[in-house]
């Protein structure tokens, strides 16, 4: 019988008054995708920093085939062959694409000088693969996200891997460079190498993996043949209970129009976008990666200066010149990039919600504590956060807590509208279901939610009415009621009547 590549033995991991990892057992076999799930919190990030000698392991060991090896860092776990392409990135920006894939392993020439040709040629030959549009001498601070990504997966090709690990890689990647990574999977795959795959896409997982192994609070919950379960199976075992995915159908009546965009452009980012929002309604935007749909949303937060056009909040013209301006007129933006743009992970709860606000909650040269407090209370309860109280560090809180401090520190600032970019990226089922349920909620409470997706299910799951866009432009609005997936995704796809 074919043994593990890589087995994991009743891994303990414990912290001071915390049990991250409460005997995890898991093998990866060799030619295997192999899924690891669980809700944000489950312990997915520590069992691998354990694999990868970042973490040392409280109690059990990791065998590769028949030999009990120690992980003494990263340097050591790639040097056995297990590779990790992490969520984050850490690449370094001012370096060229072949500097940061070969970094720590640069060919040298006599007198230790830097074979650059070799360094190119070989960096070439693995972007090849890859089919993507830069080359080896391009610096990586000028590659999109997505790309960047990219160069974080070709370091994947440089060594002799046994095991490699994918956490969340297709957060930032379009389609087409989804078909790639793929396309790298399969062939892993056959060159006998056992693959990890880390994510909350259940499409993903049930497409490209053989076996799902499945975490909760720290604990092993079971390993399933991928081709013999259910995504409500395995969606179970995660979170302990059957999720609820209906939606919210309590009737409410819409108010007033919140917001009107008439004819609003961006050079050309987009061109001619004219949409309204009501009072208790959410209206999703839905489109392919490039359509327009956060640019619009910048601009309508400042961050952006239109070309032309006119918005008009509660009936009356407004031009709104920074994010200051926007906020102090009633708009919030719940960012895309939650760590990069809507947190600072250093900061505890407390201050991370009430950060907008700093100069109201003043006293003299000092802070209101207690106003600030009692601001982060209020919100913590309304939005079911889950932390152990105020100071606790907001880059130690799952994904979905996270994402309920970021919203409720634009809730506090009592907005005439919400908009909400990617709402559940890099979030859990349970917590994803828990958000979605809250968007619902704020449009009965009477608020104007502008929400932004790259999700066909999540879009159709909590709009109202559904903007698809493409290219820049709108292509049709939608009612919930009207909305199918085939006539969304031809209007996405440039099919369809245009809006005037």
């Amino acid at each position: 019988m074919t043994q593990p590549v890589l087995r994991l033995e009743d891994i303990v991991k414990t912290f001071p008054g915390v049990r991250a990892l409460d005997g995890v057992s898991l093998s990866v076999m060799p030619g295997e995708v192999h899924a690891l799930m669980g809700e944000n919190g489950a312990g997915k990030s520590t069992l691998m920093k354990v694999l990868g000698g970042i973490h040392q392991p409280t109690e059990g060991a990791i065998y590769m085939g028949d030999e009990k090896v120690v992980m003494a860092g990263p340097l050591e776990a790639k040097a056995k062959g297990i590779v990790f392409i992490h969520q984050e990135l850490s690449l370094a920006e001012e370096l060229s694409v072949a500097e940061n894939i070969y970094l720590g392993e640069l060919p040298r020439k006599s007198f230790g000088r830097v074979d650059w040709a070799t360094l190119t040629k070989k960096t070439d030959a693995i972007l090849g693969k890859l089919n993507v549009g830069f080359d080896a001498r391009t610096r990586v601070g000028d590659l999109s996200i997505a790309n960047q990504q990219m160069v974080e997966i070709a370091r994947a090709l440089t060594v002799d891997a046994k095991a490699v690990i994918f956490d969340e890689p297709t957060a930032s990647l379009t389609d087409a460079e989804k078909v790639v990574l793929f396309d790298v999977i399969a062939d892993l795959k056959r060159d006998g190498v056992g693959v990890i795959y880390i994510s909350h896409r259940m499409e993903e997982i049930f497409k490209i993996t053989d076996r799902i192994s499945i975490l909760r609070d720290g604990q092993y919950q079971g390993t399933v043949n991928t081709a013999e379960t259910t995504e409500e199976a395995v969606t179970q075992m995660m979170i302990g209970r059957k999720l609820d995915l209906s939606r919210n159908a309590a009737h409410h009546e819409l108010g007033e129009v919140a917001l009107e965009v008439k004819g609003l452009s961006c050079g050309k980012l987009y061109k001619d976008i004219s949409f309204e929002i009501r009072r208790g309604e959410v209206v999703g935007f839905y489109g392919l990666v490039g359509a327009g749909r956060t640019e619009i949303a910048e601009t309508l937060f400042g961050l952006r200066t239109p070309s032309a056009g006119q918005i008009r909040l509660a009936g009356k013209d407004v031009k709104i010149d920074s994010p200051t301006d926007a906020i102090a007129k009633g708009i919030s933006l719940v960012p895309e990039d939650r760590k990069g743009q809507g947190l600072v992970l250093g900061m505890n709860c407390r201050d991370n919600m009430t950060l907008p606000q700093v100069d109201d909650l003043k006293s003299g040269p000092f802070m209101a504590e207690g106003a600030e407090v009692a601001i982060f209370d209020q919100y913590r309860d309304r939005l079911d956060i889950r932390t152990p109280g105020w100071k606790q560090k907001v880059g130690n809180l799952s994904g979905g807590n996270q994402q309920k401090i970021v919203i409720g520190k634009w809730l506090s600032m009592h907005p005439e509208v919400l908009i909400v970019d990617e709402p559940t990226r890099g979030i859990d089922v349970g917590s994803k279901s828990e958000i979605h349920k809250l968007l619902r909620e704020l449009a009965a409470q009477g608020y104007a939610v502008m929400v932004i997706s790259s999700e066909m299910p999540e879009v159709m799951h909590v709009s109202d009415r559904i903007v698809a866009m493409y290219s820049g432009r709108i292509m049709r609005t939608f009612t919930s009621e009207e909305v199918t997936e085939d006539s969304l995704i031809q209007a996405i796809s440039g099919i369809g009547q245009e809006v005037a």
